[in-house]
C-alpha cells in the first residue's frame, strides 16, 4: 500500500504529481496503463468511460513542472502554463455554493462523468495550489531519489512519508557504521 505524502488528500493535482514515484523495486507510475489511470481517477472522484493516457500524463508532467518551479523559483516553461491552462478550460464549468457547515465552494461540470471534466478539475487544482496559500507548503522530498511532493505543515519535516524518512535515517546510520569502524570519524 501506497502512504499518500502529506497533502494529497487536500489536492487531487498534487495526489497527479505523485503518481510516479520510487518504491524499494524501482521508479513506478501508477499512470503506466490505461486500467491504471482510469483506478486512480475514480479513487479521486472523476471516474470517467474514457482515458486518454498522453493528455493525463502530459497534465502531470506540466504540474510537476509548476510545482518543481514553484519550490526552486524562476519561471516554468510557456508549454507547462499552457497544458494546464488548456486542461483547465477543456470543460465548462461554473462554481455552485453549497452550505453544509458552513459556505463553500464545488466547481460542477457541464459534462460530468467525462474525461475532459476530470482533466479540467485536476487542472483547476493546480492553479488553485500554485496561485493560493497553499503554494508556500509546497516542498520535494528531500529523500535522495525520490520525486514526490507534498504540503508542508510542518516545520521539521523534511520528507513525503515515513518511509522515505527512516531510508534518510538508515543511510544515515549505515554511514557513521562504516565511517567509525574505517576510523575516519
Amino acid at each position: 500500500m501506497v502512504t499518500a505524502a502529506p497533502g494529497e488528500d487536500r489536492s487531487p493535482a498534487l495526489a497527479l504529481v505523485n503518481t510516479r514515484r520510487l518504491t524499494p523495486a524501482g521508479e513506478t507510475d501508477d499512470l503506466a496503463a490505461p486500467a491504471g489511470a482510469a483506478a486512480w481517477l475514480r479513487e479521486h472522484g472523476l471516474a470517467v468511460a474514457d482515458v486518454d493516457l498522453r493528455r493525463l500524463t502530459d497534465l502531470r508532467a506540466a504540474v510537476r513542472e509548476l510545482l518543481a518551479t514553484l519550490t526552486q523559483g524562476g519561471h516554468p516553461a510557456a508549454t507547462a502554463v499552457e497544458t494546464v491552462n488548456a486542461a483547465a478550460q477543456a470543460d465548462a464549468a461554473a462554481p455552485r455554493l453549497t452550505w453544509e457547515d458552513g459556505p463553500s465552494r464545488e466547481w460542477h461540470s457541464t459534462r460530468p462523468g467525462s474525461f475532459d471534466a476530470a482533466l479540467a478539475a485536476l487542472a483547476r487544482d493546480a492553479i488553485e495550489v500554485v496561485t493560493g496559500e497553499l503554494g508556500s507548503l509546497v516542498r520535494p522530498c528531500e529523500a535522495h531519489g525520490c520525486v514526490r511532493y507534498y504540503f508542508r505543515e510542518h516545520a521539521r519535516r523534511r520528507w513525503c512519508s515515513t518511509t522515505c524518512g527512516d531510508r534518510v535515517r538508515a543511510a544515515r546510520h549505515q554511514r557513521l557504521v562504516v565511517e567509525q569502524r574505517d576510523g575516519t570519524r
